[in-house]
């Protein structure tokens, strides 16, 4: 087994399994295992400080198995979290899993 593979099992094995860091939501209707970073979020809103004011932006970062959720999402599509809708800002594929981004604006 040469290191590629031993990532890709550690995806399922390792980063997303259900009793350590992944959490199961309802991504485009479809159910999977995700694991949510608020931390990172945080993180990225400090360095990127660019809403208006009388506007509430809610973002979310999230890493998913790139085999379950598919064709790695566009940034500006939508796509469904739980039954909200979100824009993605940010879609990174790193090795079989995907680090995606997105927000939602109310005001």
């Amino acid at each position: 087994m040469d290191f590629k593979e031993m990532v890709g099992n550690d995806i399922a094995d390792v980063f997303l399994v259900l009793e350590e860091f992944g959490e199961i939501h309802k991504v485009n209707g479809l159910e999977m295992t995700i694991l949510m970073d608020g931390n990172e979020m945080i993180e990225r809103e400090k360095r990127m400080k660019n809403h208006y004011e009388g506007t509430y932006r809610k973002q979310i970062l999230f890493y998913v198995s790139a085999k379950e959720f598919g064709a790695l999402p566009a940034a500006g599509r939508e796509i469904s979290l739980d039954g909200k809708k979100y824009r993605v800002t940010d879609a990174v594929s790193e090795d079989g899993i995907y680090s995606i981004s997105a927000e939602v604006l109310r005001s």
